[in-house]
């Protein structure tokens, strides 16, 4: 019989001086306690740590890996489980799954196309390539295009179908507004496209490369499978998404803040509320012309303390107009006394996530619907 062994893999990092995301090490052993008939007792440890990454040597992480060896006594006998390095200057995190494969696919993948190897070793210190694994990674990189465009290139435009997720794989992009004037920049490691595949609608701005500059594009349907398998990817997926909504709306409003007025066809609901919780607002937003009649919320430092809608109330009355895309739209700043110490209906965040998950699965269950057909009589 073998020594027992198994595969480690480095799935976040953060400034440690001598290893990076997807580094792995081969760990083999036993460590067991042996007791004589006289009552002696000999603690027995055979642990090997073994890397074939050009690196150095390092004492504290070989040193916590022993120690999973010490406490589940052989190598084959340690469950799926994620590690931290208790040493030094930076910090990182190694995986361990039985079921994982060594990756020969994506070392063949990368073996075969030398430019994308050296592109993804400068990506791989960015937050989206650390928090996916060896075979998300793979898959992506299976089904991925490496474009190139030139400066003032429209790389997508506002208004198309959403097709493809899009990675700054080297140089800057704009985000445009309707305008035409750039309101953000990505820079190498960043993602867009997303928002699209995500909630199924067209691409809600228009982006242009910044300078000359290479992307790596991955269609719909794979980055789908990929974001449906790893529930890692689909929580840094909703992060992005919340940390964009804030972020762009804030410049949304300031084209707002004279009279606050507008159009939902202008501003989706779920990007008005995001605006005005960003921007901590108090007072009252009053939304006309949508298909259930008039609805009000009242909002305090931004957040959500009465709303009503369809005679609904409380959340179920904010999630309803989450699915109304058309309407007018006012809001009043000041709140009347009695609202000065009303309990909110809920965290702001979260309640905005569950109304965008139940306009997914809302969507989906159409889709499903259409795709079935009619019911048979």
């Amino acid at each position: 019989m073998g020594v027992p062994r198994v595969i480690f893999r480095v799935c976040e990092t953060l400034n440690c001086p001598k290893f990076q995301y997807g580094d792995s090490f081969t760990v083999s052993g036993v460590a067991v306690m042996m007791r004589t008939n006289g009552g002696d007792s000999s603690f027995v440890n055979s642990t090997a740590v073994h890397t074939n990454q050009n690196r150095e040597n390092c004492e504290i992480l070989y040193g916590d890996l022993v120690k999973i060896i010490i406490k589940y006594e052989r190598a084959d006998q340690i469950p799926d489980c994620l590690i931290s390095c208790t040493g030094c200057t930076g910090s990182l995190r190694l995986e361990h799954n039985r079921n994982r494969k060594t990756g020969p696919e994506q070392e063949a993948l990368l073996n075969s196309n030398k430019e994308l190897s050296t592109l993804l070793d400068e990506l791989s210190r960015f937050p989206f390539f650390q928090i996916i694994s060896h075979e998300s990674l793979a898959e992506l990189l299976r089904h991925a295009e490496l474009e190139e465009f030139k400066k003032d290139d429209i790389i997508i435009r506002q208004g198309a179908p959403g097709s493809k997720l899009y990675i700054v794989a080297e140089g800057k992009v704009s985000i445009l507004n309707d305008t035409g004037i750039s309101i953000s920049t990505l820079e190498q490691g960043e993602v867009f496209g997303e928002m699209s595949l995500i909630c199924d609608e067209n691409i809600g701005a228009t982006v242009q490369a910044a300078m000359d500059c290479k992307i790596l594009s991955v269609h719909h349907r794979h980055f789908q499978l990929v974001l449906d398998r790893y529930p890692t990817m689909q929580r840094y997926f909703t992060k992005l998404m919340a940390q964009r909504l804030s972020r762009s709306n804030k410049i949304r409003f300031d084209d707002y803040a004279s009279g606050m007025i507008g159009r939902l066809e202008e501003i989706p609901p779920e990007a008005l509320f995001q605006t005005l919780h960003a921007n901590a607002k108090t007072g009252i937003l009053t939304i006309t012309e949508v298909s259930k009649g008039t609805a009000r919320f009242s909002l305090r430092q931004g957040a959500l303390i009465k709303a009503s809608y369809d005679g609904q109330k409380g959340k179920e009355a904010f999630f309803k107009i989450l699915r109304e895309k058309k309407g007018r739209f006012k809001f009043n700043p000041g709140l009347p006394p009695e609202d000065f110490d009303a309990p909110e209906i809920g965290y702001f965040m979260k309640l905005l996530m569950e109304g965008l998950q139940q306009l997914d699965e809302d969507r989906s269950q159409r889709k499903q619907e259409r795709e079935d057909g009619p019911a048979a009589p």
